[in-house]
């Protein structure tokens, strides 16, 4: 079952772009949704049988591959993996609806994104830490791939950079995974945390500072957040897509898994640091959004604040703000794929994004009224607004990790009202006032400015995660069940600082029926 999760996209992507047959465009985008379809529906059935009770994985394989280095082919499904695995396959298919439709060479397009897809599916999916670092870094080739054939101008700037940042990443996770063997005596490299009590704590804390900054790369954090702005302007919007709500996630992932998971006690020693290093990740990200006049750069440096609310639930290691650490990786996939897509569309039929020329959007005539109004839903999810599921993410990581960390989750709280800021002048900006774009006509020229018309299927990607983002923000206790059992297992043995109640009691009065 597990590896039918992974090797369909696989094998779909060869048969895509190996096979005559699917030259054309709107053959290879089909083809590529099918293959989508059918591994949300392997997902649903999965779904139906994943027992929530059970803190271990579920539908384990285990196959021998590589004995003589350890290497073995084992697959488990917890429930810190699944909303993972379910969040790659809804955004994969939103990627390929929302890719333009006069795509070159859609073959090798969509053959990557299925790559990407079967690829970020393996690392939730593994259990045995190499097999992890491959399919961690098979997502790599084909990233670079899109953003150097279809990006902007400066793409192979984008490209290369991003290369070398990842490239680093790995280096850092691959050393710090040869270590834990190297130094447990381990004869493979089978995910155990029992191993990790044979160390010292000198040794902890230098695997694990491998480990962490390899994953903070990924995410990103700051300091190293600087590839992201630059591969999300160049890439098109499938790829931000993707990028963004999915691949960002590995990182995040590896941060629970991998950190919390493998070291909770030097976790316990770090764990303020940490919470520091994500207030300064918050703050600054949220800093360098107001600045932005490129409507996408300022949604990209959004993403660098976002993430860094993840790492302050992750710092506190609560039950609370860990199962909140999950709900957040989901909000934010599901919101920053919101706006991307939304973002492309502006560009699309402006042919800008600059937001010193764009004005009036929202016009209901003339303008693009739709779009203005899932933008404003989009950036209130991002801001908090009750009700969508960008709220109640938030307020789980500062509820979990207030009483760690009170000083630190404070300073997140202002990152959440500058949030508000940047992407109110966005709205401000580029939707409300007199109609103007730079693309289409003079500033003072209002009368012949018209802007093409999206169709239904260009928006419908927006509207289906639009009615994600308020589902789960009326009732986030779908998706908490699914993942509350297993995150709470990674609460490290010290007893945390919050007493720990259930999770449907910490929500606000008009979630709790769930």
């Amino acid at each position: 079952m597990l590896s039918a999760l992974i090797w369909i996209p696989l094998l779909g992507a060869a048969v895509i772009a190996l096979v005559p047959g699917f030259q054309t465009e709107n053959r290879a985008r089909l083809s590529a949704l099918a293959i989508i379809a059918a591994t949300l529906g392997l997902i649903a059935y999965l779904g139906l049988q994943f027992d929530t009770t059970l803190v271990g994985a579920q539908f384990t394989e285990n196959l021998p591959w590589l004995d003589a280095l350890g290497l073995n082919y084992k697959l488990g499904m917890d429930g810190l993996a699944f909303p993972l695995i379910v969040l790659n396959a809804i955004l994969t298919g939103i990627a390929i609806l929302c890719s333009d439709r006069n795509t070159n060479r859609p073959r090798l397009f969509y053959s990557l994104i299925l790559v990407i897809y079967g690829a970020v599916a393996g690392a939730f999916l593994a259990q045995n830490l190499l097999l992890f670092f491959i399919f961690y870094e098979l997502e790599l080739i084909p990233l670079y791939l899109l953003i150097a054939i279809w990006g902007g101008k400066r793409r192979s700037y984008a490209a290369t950079k991003f290369l070398i940042y990842t490239a680093v990443s790995g280096i850092l996770i691959l050393g710090g995974f040869l270590g834990i063997t190297w130094l447990t005596g381990a004869t493979s490299f089978d995910y155990d945390p029992a191993l990790i009590e044979t160390l010292s704590m000198t040794q902890q804390f230098i695997l694990l500072g491998a480990i962490l900054v390899g994953f903070g790369i990924k995410v990103p954090f700051v300091p190293f957040h600087t590839w992201l702005p630059d591969a999300h302007v160049e890439a098109p919007t499938p790829v931000s897509v993707l990028l963004a709500g999915v691949l960002l996630k590995l990182g995040t992932y590896g941060l629970l898994r991998f950190g919390v998971g493998l070291f909770p006690d030097a976790w316990r020693v770090i764990a303020p640091y940490l919470a520091t290093w994500a207030a300064v990740s918050v703050l600054y990200g949220a800093v360098l959004a107001i600045a932005q006049t490129d409507m996408k750069k300022m949604v990209a440096y959004s993403s660098v604040s976002h993430m860094g609310y993840i790492l302050l639930a992750t710092a506190a290691a609560t039950p609370l703000s860990l199962v909140a650490t999950v709900l957040q990786m989901v909000s934010h996939g599901l919101i920053s794929g919101l706006l991307f897509v939304l973002v492309g569309i502006v560009y699309k039929k402006t042919g800008t994004r600059d937001l010193r020329v764009l004005r009036g959007l929202l016009n209901p005539e003339r303008g693009l009224p739709v779009v203005g109004t899932l933008m404003i839903l989009g950036v209130m999810a991002s801001a908090g607004q009750p009700g969508m599921v960008g709220f109640i993410a938030e307020f789980l990581v500062f509820r979990g990790s207030l009483a760690a960390f009170p000083i630190q989750t404070y300073l997140c709280i202002v990152g959440t009202g500058l949030t508000a800021v940047y992407f109110l002048l966005l709205v401000n900006r580029a939707f409300f006032g007199r109609l103007a774009t730079g693309a289409k006509a003079k500033v003072d020229d209002q009368k012949d400015v018209w802007i093409p018309q999206p169709t239904s299927l260009e928006q419908a990607p927006a509207f289906v995660l639009a009615a994600l983002i308020i589902v789960l923000g009326l009732q986030p206790g779908w998706l908490l069940g699914w993942t509350e059992t297993t995150t709470i297992s990674l609460v490290p043995s010290t007893p945390p600082v919050i007493q720990f109640v259930s999770m449907r009691d910490q929500l606000p009065p008009s979630t709790t029926n769930q």
